[in-house]
């Protein structure tokens, strides 16, 4: 996957809510490649927040969240987030 800064990489706590949740990789650099929104962490401004609808899913929206500080961009959480279903 590339996203300008090359393939991704995953923190062990990715690795782990990937695995729990069910979410693949394809998903993933899906979505940080083309998100229908990008936004900054308000808590941390390392990260950025990439969200999209997985049609996969029923449409449900996937929140990864990103570290693009660091080449390559390292991706340290990942989830559906409830509360941007209505908002996407």
């Amino acid at each position: 996957m590339q996203n300008g800064s090359g393939p991704l990489s995953y923190s062990f706590h990715a690795q782990v809510a990937m695995a729990e949740r069910v979410i693949p990789k394809e998903w993933i650099e899906r979505i940080v490649a083309e998100p229908e929104l990008r936004t900054d962490d308000p808590n941390d401004p390392e990260l950025e927040r990439f969200f999209a609808r997985v049609p996969e899913r029923d449409d449900r929206v996937l929140r990864v969240i990103v570290n693009t500080r660091v080449l390559p961009w390292k991706v340290v959480s990942v989830f559906f987030d409830r509360r941007m279903r209505r908002r996407l």
